[in-house]
């Protein structure tokens, strides 16, 4: 028998942290569904953030302080949860 060494079954708590807020937040939930990958939906934080719309802490990290830029992140997973959010159309 191995050891699971994932976190909820994802890479590590940062990944997961992020796929849950994109998941469990509307706000978060829509972004992602008008974003083609990770790398656009960060995007559309950060001009977010520089525009000061909206609630500027989010558009830097989680409500748990998880960077949406953190390097732990499984952006390839990520990737894959924001097609499956959009019916495999992103």
């Amino acid at each position: 028998m191995s050891i699971d060494k994932t976190y909820n079954r994802w890479k590590n708590y940062q990944t997961w942290n992020v796929a849950l807020w994109i998941g469990n937040d509307e706000g978060l939930y829509r972004l992602a569904l008008e974003s083609e990958d990770y790398a656009a939906f960060k995007a559309t934080m950060r001009q977010l953030a520089d525009e000061g719309a909206g609630n500027s802490a989010i558009s830097y990290e989680t409500p748990d302080g998880v960077a949406w830029n953190d390097s732990g992140i499984d952006v390839e997973a990520i990737d894959r949860t924001i097609k499956e959010m959009n019916g495999g159309r992103a």
